[in-house]
């Protein structure tokens, strides 16, 4: 039953509270617009509560069992080193507890109305809200939509108790002894190296030639090796038929070089990707151009086909990273109050948290020289530097690309500890239009892995200190 549904008004309405909507509805409040935000489950959306997040608390504690069951070669050991996995539970909720509560308290002070239940539109002006018991009309001006994604479910593995998606894979409530994945994406990788790190005995089934494809294969050699060290094993070429289930465990079916294979485990993770949120908003109803996949079309400020109307984030075409969709979400809210505000990727980064971590940001080599581009690729090893000597993390290194004719900096690729921190110096030299010269003149910390960063400079400009030209 529908009680009292007299329309409230307000000027920008955004739909989904994750890392897009919660970040446009902020910068919309701030530049004076009256807000309203309409969530239909848990503020934070799918990267705080059941994603980028936990995800990394998860990554956090498996690196601390790791390093306490093998610091013997610094002459460190411990025995009997133990787990308590309800514990580390806990520690991934109450970090996830804080930040959702932080965005809710965020969006009050910015004095955000913030509406529980699911969104549809019924015009280009017009919205309806509803919960199990009732539901309420919002008119607007302009509306920014921000519903994210969701786990792909392939119809021949049906999510379940033992067959689960990265969600499940989150909430287990013990350390299994033996996982398959199938998908050596980022959340494959990420997640089965996170439960390696725990002692389970993990294999990651992948229908492509190489794992987490999109990075250089010098980058994924060292993920393969140090999760083979680990007693993974990594199928690639393979392709998954089924899966049969029992109280305690799955059989998967495979095949591999026409050979049809079976494996055993306690549970099997399925992460082959995600598919945007836009089937049940009522889009149809106002006409917004979509793909056939769903993903909406939007121009340089995140303007959909409809003027008063904006998309961003996982439902948009480009990679799924909250960061994009944070920044997109600042843009559309831009946009709305009249600023000249645009898009521009190439200062985007991708980040992989496996065992070393990627990054890259910018250009690859080879993307430079498919549009024409002259570069030069400029490489230093960590394990050439004082500091990842001393933290006993010398895997990998700090890839430079720079423009030929005049050393500005377009691209670059980090392998190795504290990656996805270190990229957002080289993501700035691109945002700023620095050159080679402008990173090695630039005195950087001793002794920091950031100084990585200035040695591949000096590579660029050829005059390297630290190894021999």
């Amino acid at each position: 039953m529908v009680v009292g549904d007299f329309p409230i008004e307000t000027d920008t309405i955004v739909i989904g509270s994750g890392p897009g909507g919660y970040v446009a509805a902020i910068r919309a409040a701030q530049l004076g617009q009256k807000v309203t935000i309409v969530e239909k489950a848990t503020l934070g959306g799918v990267c705080l509560n059941v994603g980028c997040i936990p995800s990394k608390a998860l990554i956090a504690a498996g690196h601390r069992y790791e390093t306490a069951k093998h610091s013997d070669s610094i002459g460190i050991t411990a025995e009997n080193v133990k787990v308590d996995f309800s514990k580390v539970q806990e520690f991934k909720a109450g970090v996830v507890k804080k930040l959702t509560g932080g965005v809710e308290g965020l969006l009050k002070g910015n004095k955000i109305d913030i509406v529980r239940g699911e969104a549809y539109f019924v015009d280009a002006n017009t919205l309806r809200v509803m919960d199990e018991n009732s539901a309420q009309t919002y008119t607007f001006k302009n509306a920014i939509i921000a519903t994210g994604s969701r786990p792909i479910e392939l119809p021949t593995f049906k999510y379940s108790k033992r067959v689960l998606d990265s969600t499940g894979a989150l909430s287990l409530q013990e350390i299994p002894e033996k996982i398959a994945v199938i998908g050596g994406g980022v959340i494959g990788i990420e997640l089965g190296g996170a439960y390696a790190n725990f002692g389970t005995q993990v294999t990651i089934l992948e229908g492509a030639d190489d794992i987490l494809l999109g990075f250089e294969k010098q980058m994924t050699a060292l993920v393969k090796r140090n999760l083979k060290k680990k007693g993974a094993e990594i199928i690639t070429k393979a392709l998954a038929k089924g899966v049969e289930e029992t109280e305690n465990g799955v059989t998967l079916k495979y095949e591999v070089k026409g050979e049809e294979k079976t494996l055993e485990a306690d549970y099997l993770f399925v992460m082959v990707g995600r598919r945007p949120n836009t089937d049940e908003l009522g889009l149809e109803q106002v006409g917004i151009k979509m793909s056939d996949r769903g993903v909406i079309e939007i121009d340089k400020q995140c303007r959909t086909n409809i003027s008063n109307i904006y998309a961003m984030g996982d439902i948009v075409p480009g990679p799924q990273l909250a960061h994009k969709a944070s920044y997109e979400g600042k843009i559309a809210a831009e946009a709305i109050s009249g600023h000249s505000s645009e898009i521009d990727y190439l200062g985007i980064p991708a980040v992989v948290f496996s065992d070393p971590e990627l990054a890259s940001v910018g250009y690859t080599e080879q993307q430079a020289k498919e549009e024409g581009i002259e570069v030069n690729a400029a490489k230093f090893p960590f394990a050439a530097n004082g500091r990842a000597l001393a933290l006993d993390a010398t895997d990998g290194f700090v890839k430079l690309i720079t423009r030929k004719e005049d050393g500005l900096v377009i691209g670059a690729q980090i392998a190795g500890a504290s990656a996805s921190d270190m990229i957002a110096e080289l993501g700035l030299a691109i945002e700023a239009g620095m050159t080679a010269e402008d990173l090695a003149m630039t005195i950087h910390a001793h002794p920091t892995l950031g100084e990585i960063t200035m040695e591949a400079a000096e590579v660029a400009l050829g005059s390297p200190i630290h190894i021999i030209k």
